[in-house]
């Protein structure tokens, strides 16, 4: 692939009636945009700009995924007759902005129509409607269409839980099922008998059981690494060029999508929830990020799953199917809701009033816990880890410890290729810090070594004792636990879904109390030895 080459077809800015701005999360070509074929009037525009490099301390792979797969789409839509203007990182003209680079071509193409797609991001929002208000005083029409992907509008979900002070997912998941009529049967009730099979889902891999491999796509971008570095963007991880793996196109995205259904979905749910050092993926699909840019749509994703279940029954349970379904059609959909029923403010919230800084390793993987090594070398390595390792080890982690929420968002925002704000925000400082009070999830998720040792094998040959509590060889997970409760007891002690860790403690003798906290507090003080 010559990526330079793309640029040097892709540069149109003649005379238009109307440019249309994509953004690098808008790569839909099934959008209505492209209906009608080519319109000789209308210029589709894409940019490379620091402001979208620069709002975070992004992965590597992340920068190259998203340019790699801009740069293919416009491709795709050149090749289908469409007229395209494309920015590169490096171009002269480039201003870096959204802004001044829409205001450029639209000065240079004499267009008096400007159109883009509604973002899904909270700080686009503001400022492409403070564009579009710009370009009304000039005189340029326009206008702002859907991005067709969601299930939802924006809306939808403070529309349904409307009076309500918390927002729980199953009733949403529900309705959201019976709307589309999803995994249901032809009297209107839900497959299998249950809504839900998540009590099935969070099976520990068994004693020498061989993981698939993930599919790869291997293509050369040390093109677009090159771009990178030579700009100067501040980037985090590893790029390796011989394993390169992520898709970049529609038609990679179908063929992943097709190895998941034909050679993950079987075992997926059973072991969603597994830890592993034997494979970076496991039995998860991998899709977030050819969805998240909208190359696949959930549709057509939940689709082939409901459809490899309904056509083979035999290898695709229901408790898989569902599995996959419910965090797709539910959490997805809900995640979105949420982030736009809260924001601007939910990005302030912080029930703990949390203020300690992310330790340095964090960056690197270089703790001598197992469990948060291999998570964290693994993110740095792939640009990626599975929902329980940032849940349940890195998140677990950064909340027992008290870690400043800012400091956390940011980055899970940069460190993984499928992030973008709208979807990790929410998951980050709601799911996984309860920064927000309890808005998205019901209580803290945290756990002692005993959860991380029923999932894994990194407590086997670390360097701490997932047994002991107390003392500088104690894991740092179980007296964090404690620590964690104790300094929280009037925010959390009414919560009944934690009432009895509470009742646990205050049966412990005064001493070993004593000596949790302390060991606790040593572990805090060496935080970045650990």
């Amino acid at each position: 692939m010559n990526w330079k080459e793309i640029i040097t077809e892709c540069r149109d800015v003649q005379s238009a009636d109307e440019v249309n701005l994509i953004c690098g999360d808008q790569l839909n070509e099934n959008h209505s945009w492209y209906a009608d074929g080519p319109n000789p009037g209308r210029l589709y525009l894409l940019m490379e700009i620091r402001s979208e490099t620069d709002y975070a301390r992004h992965h590597i792979q992340k920068v190259v995924a998203f340019f790699g797969a801009m740069r293919l789409f416009a491709k795709r839509l050149k090749d289908l007759g469409h007229r395209v203007h494309y920015i590169a990182l490096d171009d002269e003209e480039n201003q870096q902005s959204f802004a001044a680079n829409v205001s450029f071509v639209l000065n240079r193409s004499g267009a008096l129509r400007f159109s883009w797609q509604q973002p899904d991001e909270y700080r686009l929002d503001e400022a492409l409607n403070s564009l579009a208000a710009d370009c009304e005083k000039k005189g340029v029409d326009t206008e702002c269409a859907d991005t067709e992907h969601f299930y939802t509008r924006r809306m939808d979900l403070a529309e349904f839980f409307k009076g309500k002070k918390t927002y729980r997912l199953e009733n949403f998941y529900r309705s959201m099922r019976a709307k589309h009529h999803i995994l249901m049967d032809t009297e209107g009730n839900p497959e299998g008998g249950q809504w839900n099979f998540d009590a099935n889902n969070r099976q520990k891999l068994p004693k020498d059981h061989v993981i698939p491999p993930p599919k790869l796509y291997h293509r050369d971008v040390t093109f677009l690494q090159n771009l990178v570095h030579t700009a100067g963007v501040d980037t985090v991880g590893n790029l390796d060029l011989e394993g390169w793996g992520w898709p970049l196109t529609r038609e990679e995205g179908l063929n992943l999508l097709e190895y998941f259904v034909d050679v993950l979905l079987p075992h997926f749910g059973d072991y969603q929830d597994a830890l592993t050092r034997q494979s970076w993926s496991v039995y998860h699909s991998r899709l977030s990020f050819v969805m998240n840019t909208k190359l696949l749509s959930p549709a057509e994703v939940n689709h082939a799953v409901e459809l490899a279940w309904r056509s083979h029954p035999e290898s695709v349970s229901i408790s898989q199917a569902e599995g996959f379904i419910r965090q797709i059609l539910g959490w997805r959909e809900y995640m979105r809701g949420i982030y736009w029923a809260h924001m601007p403010d939910y990005a302030t919230l912080n029930f703990f009033e949390h203020k300690r800084p992310l330790p340095d390793w964090f960056w690197t993987g270089e703790t001598k816990m197992a469990c948060l090594a291999h998570a964290v070398g693994q993110t740095m390595q792939h640009a990626y880890a599975h929902h329980i390792q940032r849940l349940m080890v890195t998140g677990n982690f950064a909340l027992l410890a008290g870690i400043d929420p800012d400091e956390v968002d940011r980055w899970y925002l940069g460190v993984y290729i499928d992030a973008l704000e709208w979807v990790e925000i929410t998951n980050t400082r709601g799911m996984s810090q309860f920064a927000d009070g309890g808005i998205v999830g019901s209580k803290p998720y945290t756990s002692s070594a005993q959860y991380i040792k029923k999932m894994g094998p990194y407590c086997k040959g670390c360097h701490y004792i997932p047994n002991a509590k107390i003392g500088k060889d104690a894991c740092p997970f179980n007296a964090l636990y404690w620590h964690f409760h104790v300094r929280n007891r009037t925010k959390l002690e009414r919560n009944p879904r934690i009432g009895m860790a509470y009742r646990t403690w205050d049966k412990m003798a005064p001493e070993k109390q004593q000596a949790l906290l302390e060991t606790a507090e040593m572990n805090l003080d060496r935080i970045e030895e650990l």
